[in-house]
């Protein structure tokens, strides 16, 4: 890594820090609560500001995989092939928050922890075992053409239940856990709620990309130290 790649990842850091702090400071102090809740259903509600950018983190970075497995199977690369697999980590990093902090939200809120019959529920549940699958299967395939074949595959199917979790509510009705928040008349809630959403959905996005280029450098740098490796035994 040269200089001034290594300076600019630094500032992205930095300002990736600064963004999630003052993040912080929007959803748990500058939002006001919601008027329609009492108690500690209107606490919980805060976890919104981080519970929906988890969740298109989770869809931007399996749309990423999607992009780099389709032109892994393509043109081939490497590269194609790591920047997919790391989007993944992140991704499943990201969706196991959204499906942690919603039965933290939904319990104080509707009384219930979690509940099949929400569509939403259900269908992001199954995105969580596609891509939990898709790390499971590259850690049994050992030929390594092969094992990145077979997950461009999955990362390519896989990402069929993106749309579906988010249409589910619209195209099934909503669930108890899961109203429609986003009407035709944008987000329901006061300027201040939208401002902190958007940056916080900002926030989370930058720290998406600070993830990424972290974890494919070091995809690179253990790539080059197991070839290392192989020509010290080999020689």
């Amino acid at each position: 890594m040269n200089t001034r790649s290594f300076a600019a990842s630094n500032v992205l850091n930095g300002v990736t820090a600064l963004a999630v702090l003052v993040a912080l400071y929007l959803a748990l102090v500058y939002a006001p609560p919601a008027a329609n809740l009492v108690g500690a259903a209107q606490i919980a509600q805060r976890i919104f500001y981080f519970h929906v950018p988890s969740a298109w983190v989770g869809f931007l970075a399996f749309f990423v995989t999607f992009v780099a497995s389709i032109a892994y199977l393509w043109k081939g690369g490497r590269h194609w092939d790591v920047l997919a697999l790391s989007s993944v980590e992140i991704g499943l990093v990201f969706t196991t928050m959204v499906v942690t902090t919603g039965p933290l939200w939904a319990k104080p809120t509707w009384g219930v922890w979690w509940v099949w019959a929400d569509p939403k529920l259900s269908t992001v549940a199954v995105l969580w075992l596609i891509y939990f699958a898709y790390l499971m299967l590259r850690n049994t395939v050992d030929d390594e053409a092969r094992r990145a074949r077979l997950a461009a595959v999955l990362g390519i199917v896989g990402f069929l239940d993106v749309p579906i979790v988010f249409g589910a509510v619209r195209w099934w009705g909503q669930g108890i856990a899961h109203p429609i928040v986003f009407g035709s008349g944008g987000l329901r809630g006061s300027p201040r709620m939208l401002s902190t959403f958007l940056f916080c959905l900002g926030a989370f996005t930058l720290l998406y990309v600070a993830l990424l280029i972290q974890r494919v450098r070091l995809e690179g740098m253990r790539h080059e130290v197991e070839g290392l490796k192989l020509r010290i035994h080999e020689s």
